[in-house]
Order: C-alpha cells, then structure tokens, then sequence
C-alpha cells in the first residue's frame, strides 16, 4: 500500500481548513493568512477548532462489534513526536504541526506500564497486562505474579493461566487475529494465546534439559486459545518445523522435537472442516480471498520480518497484513484483531532511530489502512504501546533541522556537535579519548544502520519505564482518557465489546 501525503495531512490540515474557509469565505487574502504560523489568528483559529471538535463530539455508546488493538512495541512519546517530524522532513513539511493518523483519535489517556516485580516492563508482563487484564511478573506471558520467571512447574499445572481478549472474543463467537512484524512466537503476541514462564521458550529448543513445558509454538498449534485463532500473520516460521528440514525458502528450521507444526496446523483445520491455507510470501498473501480462505497462517521469515527500509518486493508491509486481515476476518458477529508493529522496539534495542522512526511512521500507515475498511460505528479502534525507550529528542533547533541530523545550535561546552536524537544507554556509547568527546561528524547519519549515540555503555539499548500513550476511537472510547494502569485496558475494551467474565456494557 504507497504511502501518500494524506497520510499525514490528517484532519488537523483538512477540516481545519474548512472550518477557516468558512469563517472567511467572501475574502480569500484573508483565509490564505491563516496558515501563516506569524499571523497570530492561525492559532486562534486552530484552537477554536480543536475547541469545537470537543465541545460538539457525540458519546458513541453502541456495542463494539469489531475491536482492533494496535501496538506499536516500544512507541514512546519521544518516538512519536520524533515521528512527526521525520515525517515533515521527508515530505518538505516541518512535522512539528502534523498528527499520524491515531494521534487524531478523540480520546487519549495515559497507561502506567510497571511489571509486578519490575518498575520498568519488559514486552511479556506488558503484554500479559494490556490483553489479558491482569499484571505479570518480568519476562513471563499469560501468567499471573503468583509464577516467577523459568517456574516451568507452576506454567504446566495451569493454576495462575490467564485468558484474555483472544479467548473472550472466541467464546463471544467472534473471529480472532494476530498479525505482527516479528514472530508470532514474541513475547507480545504470545501473550494473546500463550501460558509461558519464560518468553525465551518460543520453540522446544529454547527449553532447558529436562524442561517438559510446552512450547509457545506448540502452543499456538495445539492450545485452546491458539489452535482457534483464525488468522495469524508475522515472521519466526523456524519455530515450527525441525531444524533437520528446510522451508520453501531454503531455511532450516528450529524444533529439536522433529515435529512440524505446520503441517499439523493445516492438518488440524482440514479436520475440522475449515478450509484452511498456509503462506509464506507477499504474492500468497494477495491472493488470498475471504470465500476460500477462513484460516490462514502466514509465516513470512524465519525470524522477525525485516526492517521496512530493508525490505524486499515479496515482504508484505505490515498495512498489507492488516488490511489482508480485516478482510479475511470480516462477518455478522465481528471480529478482534490484534496487531503489532514490533520494530519499533528492536531498532531502539540497536540504536537505530532511523529505523525505529520508519517503523513508527510504517505502523501509522497500517491504522490509517484499517480506519478505512470499518464503520468507526461500531468498530472500537484502540493504539498504543507496552513501554517506552530510552530515546531522547533534544537542543533547541530550528524548524525544519533534519530530526535524524545533528542540533543546529552549537551549544554544547565542549564545541562538538551533537545529534538531536539520542539514547540513555546502549550500543552506541563512544569512549572518550582523553576526557574529549567523539565527534559524530566523521560518520555516516545518512546511514541506515547508523548507531545513534548513548550516555552508558550497554550491548542493547533498554526500554523506559514512564507511561504511554493510549488512542482510541469508536464505541466507549471515552473510556480510555485519563491516567490508569495498563491491565485497565483490555476491560474497557471488554465492557464496550460485550465480552468476557465481567462488566459489559450489555449487562449494565
């Protein structure tokens, strides 16, 4: 799906132009001016119509039929507004004035992301909090603080398992979805299906000697909650066949267990009588038609899929998926899809803003595709992230600088440049020579891959532990404003939608 520039001119340009034109119709001077930033009326006018916007926007109380949750992995608010200029920048705009298309959603709230055990959330205890309700400990899925990280025991005998927004829309008779950049046996989408101690157990051959917990793979085959799942799109197809086979690709798989979880998986339909079709490339993916295809996995890479900025023709763009999704997944009873833009999350672990930015502004594209095939009438949009990065956006430049380029305004004390953007810690880190700072002219910024530079040096880069930002649009929207934990989430989107054991909106 191109990229165009309504992405970004979003309804802040657009009805903010009517409303302008409108005021000052019989003197087009006049209206030209107001989108003058030096003409003071241009913020009077642009408050007055946010003002307006608020003022005279109706409660939508209806039932959600449909529910998407969109999560970008690691989505600060840093890395948002960084975005927008990102943004501006490539498309001869400042970007400081610009929305991505969620950040025009009518409400907006605050999620506090802190583990049970941990002030700083790690994507397994955050994902485990925003889909199934309850708070985890660190680097566990689908589980409650009462199991600590590697307790296989306390995973196998089920007692402290959680069911959540997946499970709920399932036994609502609602059709079910995952789609995600890295592979669906991730921590954050495993947290929609799977039971796990450990995050690290994605395949058999994760497991410690002697472990006998099933595996997030396995788990996605054969649980209840995954083995129900009707679409399922990402990377990580190496977790599901053995490491003895190669795929279509030429990839050899992961699994010690010499079992092929895709072949049982299609298998497993097929018995059930669901037609069934597993994919692994762009072309499959376009093809497929909802008459024919009610199941689909599509596994894309053997690991994460890439970069955007680094894909090829045959790699679906995560728009492509989510669109592909909705439509598959579209019917009388609704449906809940959940989709993630995950990386976001692995280029800030590198440093690498560029891509994390990319990502970031990839993910928009994907919200915007999805508002476009539903009725915001009975469709609750939910966007927002599990934690925060280390990224800062700093020094006093100039509208317009290059957000990814150094600040314009030497005022560092030592005369050395320094880039706007930059990390707390991680790979980026540059020793001193002699108490004297490297500078980061002598390297490449246009680079891709350029490392941004780190206060502490750390192998990879660590997530931050302040709140995120929560969008939503739809029925019971207005249920997300404010500040709450993040475990509020998916109880707010199960009141709106009429699912799950407790309060609903239909039971009121």
């Amino acid at each position: 799906m191109e990229f165009s520039k309504r992405f970004f001119v979003t309804i802040l340009f657009v009805s903010y132009s009517v409303f302008a034109r409108s005021i000052h119709q019989n003197n087009d001077q006049q209206s030209t001016a107001h989108f003058d930033e030096k003409n003071e009326d241009h913020w009077r006018l642009q408050a007055q119509w946010t003002l307006r916007t608020k003022v005279f926007a109706p409660l939508n109380t209806k039932v959600a039929k449909n529910i998407i949750l969109f999560l970008g992995d690691g989505m600060s608010i840093t890395t948002l507004a960084a975005t927008r200029v990102y943004l501006g920048h490539k498309y001869k705009h400042f970007g400081e004035e610009l929305k991505l298309s969620f950040e025009a959603f009518p409400y907006t709230g605050l999620a506090k992301t802190y583990c049970v055990d941990q002030n700083v959330a790690d994507s397994a205890c955050s994902g485990t909090a925003y889909l199934t309700g309850v708070k985890a400990n660190s680097g566990t899925v689908g589980l409650s603080g009462a199991v600590k990280r590697g307790d296989c025991e306390s995973q196998k005998d089920g007692e402290h398992s959680l069911t959540g927004l997946v499970d709920w829309a399932q036994r609502a008779g609602k059709r079910t979805g995952v789609v995600t950049t890295t592979r669906v046996t991730h921590a954050t989408p495993a947290a929609s299906f799977a039971h796990s101690a450990d995050r690290r157990w994605e395949s058999d051959s994760d497991l410690p000697n002697g472990f006998q917990c099933p595996d997030i793979a396995k788990q996605l085959v054969r649980g209840k909650v995954g083995s129900r799942i009707d679409i399922v799109f990402g990377g990580g197809r190496k977790n599901f066949f053995p490491k003895s086979e190669k795929d279509a690709e030429g990839h050899y798989g992961y699994r010690s267990d010499k079992t092929d979880l895709i072949r049982e998986w299609l298998i497993k339909k097929i018995n059930l009588g669901v037609p069934a079709k597993y994919v692994y490339n762009r072309k499959q993916l376009m093809k497929l038609n909802k008459k024919e295809n009610h199941s689909v996995l599509g596994l894309f890479s053997p690991d994460h899929m890439p970069y955007h900025l680094e894909a090829e023709e045959d790699d679906p763009t995560l728009s492509e998926m989510t669109v592909k999704a909705i439509e598959l997944l579209d019917n009388k009873n609704g449906f809940f899809l959940f989709v993630e833009g995950g990386r976001i999350d692995t280029a800030h672990h590198e440093a690498k803003a560029r891509k994390a930015l990319d990502e970031t502004a990839e993910f928009a594209k994907a919200v915007e595709a999805a508002l476009r095939m539903v009725n915001p009438e009975d469709t609750l949009v939910v966007v927002t992230s599990d934690h925060s990065h280390t990224m800062t956006y700093s020094g006093y430049s100039k509208r317009g600088t290059d957000i990814l380029s150094f600040t314009n305004k030497l005022n560092a004390t030592d005369n050395i440049p320094y880039t706007t953007l930059s990390y707390a810690n991680g790979p980026g880190y540059r020793p001193h020579d002699n108490f004297i700072r490297p500078s980061p002219t002598l390297e490449d910024l246009q680079n891709i891959n350029f490392t941004y530079p780190a206060l502490v040096p750390i192998l990879r880069e660590t997530h931050g532990g302040e709140d995120v930002a929560v969008f939503a649009k739809g029925p019971w929207s207005h249920l997300f404003s404010g500040n709450f934990e993040q475990n509020f989430i998916p109880h707010a989107i199960a009141y709106a939608s009429c699912i799950g054991p407790g309060l609903t909106h239909c039971s009121v």
